[in-house]
């Protein structure tokens, strides 16, 4: 009996053990590797996209800068969709999403999540003359909503009664508001308008932001070294001006640490 009891003590120590190891592999892993796997969609502009094949956006320089600050000598971009993301870092399919992933209740039982590192807000984009100003007039509408995002579940959740359609990525679904195959879509507000200008699309953000979004960064859970470094990573980059710097590149002037402040 007392063999037993000592049988289990002993099982639950190393059991604990074997989880605060676990919590450090993350970090370990990827420094001594010299590469973290990135997951993003490269169909997100101004977030992250392709341009002339190679990675490009918002999200690729917070992600190259935190690898820098982390003493990762390389990033691996890893092309997936919203819809996969949790499902792939689980897997192990890639290390971290950095890819304007909403923070929700729903997502942190899965998997664990940065500081906010981006907000963002959900706009509604119409032609020119459509008549729509708001929820209520998406009544019986069509909708284009991006498969896998916020934006289509709150698609789901607030206009019901509208006959939503979802696309591959915001550009398709754009492109179906200026072609007068849907009424609207919804699509971020910032990333809408860089689409817009983009690709010569006649739509425009009508009324105001539905639903604010903060956004992290998403790896396994349990990785509470690796969250400790990339939160501490982030601050610096949001003190010494390089997150300023950053934003303003891609997003038209914005300051996203200005943003951030009160998040």
């Amino acid at each position: 009996m007392i063999r037993s009891s000592l049988l289990v003590v002993l099982v639950i120590a190393a059991a604990g053990c074997g989880s605060g190891q676990a919590e450090g592999d993350l970090l370990q892993r990827v420094k001594a590797a010299g590469v973290i796997r990135v997951a993003q969609t490269q169909a997100n502009p101004p977030w992250n996209f392709l341009e002339n094949g190679k990675p490009a956006g918002y999200d690729v320089d917070v992600a190259n800068e935190l690898a820098r600050r982390l003493g990762i000598a390389k990033v691996e971009f890893v092309p997936s969709n919203f819809q996969s993301f949790i499902a792939g870092v689980q897997a192990g399919r890639f290390d971290a999403v950095i890819s304007g992933q909403t923070i929700t209740d729903e997502r942190k039982e899965q998997v664990d999540f940065s500081r906010p590192y981006e907000v963002n807000g959900i706009s509604i984009f119409v032609a020119a003359g459509s008549g729509i100003s708001g929820v209520a007039d998406l009544k019986g509408r069509k909708v284009a909503v991006t498969a896998g995002t916020t934006q289509a579940a709150f698609a789901k959740k607030s206009i019901p009664d509208a006959d939503i359609k979802t696309y591959d990525n915001a550009t398709l679904g754009l492109t179906e508001v200026a072609r007068s195959r849907a009424d609207a879509a919804l699509v971020s507000r910032f990333q809408g308008a860089f689409l817009a200008q983009k690709n010569g699309l006649a739509v425009k953000p009508a009324g105001p932001l539905l639903e604010s979004e903060v956004n992290g960064i998403s790896f396994a859970k349990g990785s509470k070294t690796f969250k400790q470094a990339v939160d501490q990573a982030l601050g610096d980059m949001i003190s010494d001006g390089t997150l300023s710097a950053i934003s303003k590149k891609w997003l038209g002037g914005l300051d996203m640490a200005e943003q951030l402040k009160g998040v």
